[in-house]
């Protein structure tokens, strides 16, 4: 038997399903998917199914001082047991293996664990590894018409960021949290790469926070030639002889205002025509793709996500390459031919096809391991694909039509004019030849008119503005900018930058996008650069890189690299602890800022956000036990103090950090208020305590902010039901025939939610969340129409939907493909 073993089920799925011809059949074992036909088993990893940690006796941070983790053994421990056991148990009877997880660094550390767990139980099968950089048809076979072996070097350079990884984000996170006294969750968290990222982010700040703004003015001119009008501005020449736009003197300013609103009249000095070519982009490296994707709306952890179940499904290339030549071996043409055949891109591919040479763009980056990211031959159709897969595939299809389409060419028009010792210049610029454009719609087209005039022509000067304006700081940097930025500077790798920076996120370090600094992660970088300033330095980080590079290509081994790392981080533990109680004074201080709200209006001291026992988060005074009062905050998510201030009660707004599930609180006080001030609602009786106590059930607003049905007689009865914490709840004339309630309608868009009956609906959570019942609609793309379809068919439940032949679920249900089924099927788990 020959086991075959890929870094996730969708791609051991989608490998089975290409080698057998579609003929392959899953079975469960242990929980885990085997894919099974004639003499071949596959099974799907989950990533990293072993980790690198510490051994038990370090766990406890009060009892080991984070200096003594530099040193101390590192090993390898089970993440997914499941899997590995069930890994283990084909092995055993297994003559062949073969690794065919993802072609990186990454990749071949994933291949290697999966290498060891069957050599743990079957030390003489033959093992082989291939490798391609599309999961189609034709890639797939030919790599496993031709193994190869493992690469060890490439996989201990892997295997050295975990371990380095983890010894300086262990020590350090441990030593800047016990320093400042913040354990639990909500720890201080520190890394190799994530704090060099942070340092960047917060240089970027003290930039804008330090930026002293100058006032200048510019001045604008309408002009007219008969029935057309353009703009045209007011320039001079400054000492060094350049244009300049921006007068810095507001009378001087005035002054030439006052002049050209006086005049009637412009005459034109000069005109200049000129054509330029604008060139058609590079292909797609990770970077750039992120970079794209953003501008269509999609941060890099979205973007990438989509972009990797694109690849697992056979539709694009793989998605993490530093390259921007394609190979050799890739024809344009054939691959053109191929997207012809597509109704969305048909046409643009058949104009490309008419060029007679499609020689594709190069950027400046060519490797070996992966081509750049690009569709394949391997066409899905729009209805396989969510909105959002098929705006990114869309974005990926024409980036290569880009490629290797034609140049654009613009025509410019600049127009000098003379209004008396004044100067005004106006520039056009016509789109003459849209070449690439037609087919890459990404970049802006806009045009800018001028009227062909002649040398001396006299133009009527309709209207005169004058802007008052001041210089701008550097703007934050966005997610895509960001991951430049530190591609630029060799922090991270493109595997790695896009996860570092929803880290950053997740830790409460920067907020909103363009990522902003919070206090804290202010304090941090503040720390590492007076104590350690190797922490927040690119340049240690982008050593590493180097150095686990040289690894990969067998200049340095695993064991020499990380003795090296600890030494560097040895050192850094030298000067923080001199200073370790400084640091720590430090770090409360900016953890306090990032706690306050405002002050108490009770004894003025201050509002800060505090953790209850049970872990619950609240607003508590300064000044405790002094002065006690409270206001609660919503039970859902971490808070994340803005910088918002309510007018009425000088408190900052909260927003509640919780996922996709984020939202804005607001200010407490003023949630706390309007609870008190809104009276219950009441919808029907009590089920629980109506018969003896004469309970009744009341639409309740909270005053952490949350709404929910509950008994009037609380706490005595404390029966209660959740509702949406937004929208206006409408209570309808229409009642359940279980439970005698109001149906209830929630006003928070264009249509109204019908909730229902309370009791119902909470039932059809309940079942979703326990995974039974109708729970369809928990899966990501089953909405709640696809979920009638579905039941209509049989499948009622997501066992059902497990149990099910996709073949037989696409047949009998329109618009449902057998690939959208089958990814359904992967999501139920």
């Amino acid at each position: 038997m020959e086991l075959i073993i890929t870094e996730k089920d969708n791609a051991a799925r989608r490998i089975a399903d290409i080698l057998s011809g579609d003929s392959a059949e899953v079975e469960r074992t242990n929980g885990v998917n085997v894919y099974r036909w004639g003499g071949r088993r596959c099974i799907g990893l989950s990533g990293h199914v072993v980790a690198v940690d510490f051994p038990a006796e370090y766990s406890d941070w009060r009892d080991v001082e984070p200096v003594e983790l530099i040193d101390a053994e590192v090993e390898k421990t089970s993440t997914q047991e499941n899997i590995v056991r069930t890994v283990r148990l084909l092995s055993r009877n297994a003559d062949r293996v073969t690794i065919a997880t993802d072609y990186d660094r990454e990749g071949e550390l994933i291949g290697k664990e999966a290498y060891e767990i069957v050599r743990d139980v079957n030390e003489s099968v033959d093992i082989d590894r291939v490798r391609f950089s599309s999961i189609t048809e034709g890639e797939v076979k030919n790599a496993f018409e031709n193994p190869d072996e493992i690469d060890f070097d490439l996989a201990a350079a892997g295997e050295a960021r975990q371990i380095i990884d983890l010894v300086w984000g262990a020590a350090l996170t441990r030593f800047l949290s016990l320093s400042a006294r913040q354990l639990g969750d909500d720890f201080i968290s520190v890394g190799r790469v994530q704090t060099p990222t942070l340092k960047l982010i917060v240089d970027r700040e003290r930039e804008i926070e330090a930026f002293d703004p100058e006032a200048y003015w510019e001045i604008f001119a309408d002009l007219a030639k008969g029935s057309e009008s353009f703009d045209a501005q007011y320039y001079y020449l400054d000492d060094e002889d350049n244009e300049a736009e921006r007068v810095w003197d507001e009378e001087r300013a005035r002054a030439v205002y006052d002049a050209l609103r006086e005049a009637s009249e412009a005459s034109v000095e000069s005109v200049s025509r000129r054509t330029r070519t604008d060139a058609p982009p590079a292909p797609f490296n990770t970077t750039q793709f992120i970079r794209a994707a953003s501008s269509i709306g999609y941060s890099a952890k979205r973007a990438m996500s989509i972009a990797e179940d694109l690849y697992t499904a056979g539709y694009i290339t793989y998605p993490r390459t530093d390259n921007t030549v394609y190979p050799e071996d890739l024809d344009p043409r054939e691959l053109l031919a191929a997207l012809s055949n597509d109704r969305a891109f048909g046409e643009d591919a058949e104009t490309l096809l008419e060029r007679d040479d499609l020689s594709p763009t190069e950027g400046d980056e060519e490797t070996t391991d992966h081509p750049p990211i690009h569709p394949t031959e391997e066409l899905p159709t729009r209805r396989e694909l969510s909105d959002a897969e098929w705006e990114v595939y869309e974005l990926v299809v024409r980036r290569f039509f880009a490629t290797v389409a034609d140049p654009a060419r613009w025509e410019h028009l600049r127009v000098v004019l003379e209004v008396g010792e004044h100067r005004l210049k106006a520039n056009g610029k016509r789109l003459v030849e849209p070449g690439y454009h037609a087919v890459y719609p990404y970049f802006s087209t806009n045009e800018n008119f001028v009227p062909a005039v002649e040398e001396g022509e006299t133009l009527a000067v309709e209207e005169v503005r004058i802007e008052d304006k001041e210089t701008q700081p550097p703007r934050r940097y966005g997610q895509s900018r960001l991951i430049e930025t530190m591609e630029s500077m060799g922090i991270g790798t493109k595997s790695t930058r896009h996860n570092t920076v929803e880290k950053l996120y997740d830790r409460g370090y920067i907020e909103n996008d363009p990522p902003r600094p919070t206090k804290l992660a202010m304090a941090v970088v503040e720390a590492g650069e007076e104590y350690a300033d190797r922490v927040v330095s690119e340049a240690m980080t982008a050593q590493l890189e180097e150095d686990m590079a040289a690894i990969a290509a067998g200049e340095k081994s695993l064991d020499e690299v990380a003795d090296e790392s600890r030494e560097m981080l040895e050192r850094v533990f030298d000067d923080l602890m001199e200073s370790r109680e400084e640091i720590g004074d430090h770090l409360q201080e900016s953890l306090k800022a990032d706690k306050t709200l405002g002050p108490c209006p009770e004894s003025g001291h201050d509002l800060l956000v505090r953790r209850s026992r049970r872990g619950s988060y609240f607003v508590g005074c300064d000044g405790y036990p002094d002065c006690e009062y409270t206001l609660p905050l919503p039970n859902t998510g971490k808070p994340l103090i803005l910088d918002e201030t309510c007018d009425e009660h000088g408190l900052r707004h909260v927003k509640m950090l919780a996922g996709r599930g984020t939202f804005v609180h607001g200010c407490p006080q003023c949630k706390a208020d309007e609870a008190d001030e809104e009276d219950d609602r009441v919808i029907g009786t009590c089920p629980e305590c109506h018969d003896e106590h004469g309970g009744e059930l009341a639409i309740k607003q909270l005053r952490n902010g949350s709404r929910l049905v509950g008994c009037t007689r609380y706490p005595d009865c404390e029966y209660s039901l959740p509702l949406p914490r937004r929208g206006e709840i409408e209570i309808t004339d229409e009642r359940c025939e279980e439970h005698a309630l109001p149906e209830l309608l929630v006003h928070s868009g264009d249509e109204p939610w019908e909730l229902g009956c309370p009791i119902c609906n909470y039932r059809e959570y309940q079942a979703r969340e326990s995974g039974s019942g109708t729970d369809l609609e928990s899966i990501e793309g089953v909405g709640a129409k696809t979920a009638e379809k579905l039941a209509a068919a049989g499948v009622e439940s997501v066992s059902d939907l497990k149990d099910a032949e996709a073949e037989t679920v696409a047949a009998e249900v329109e618009g449902v493909s057998e690939e959208r089924v089958r990814k359904w099927q992967a999501k139920a788990g």
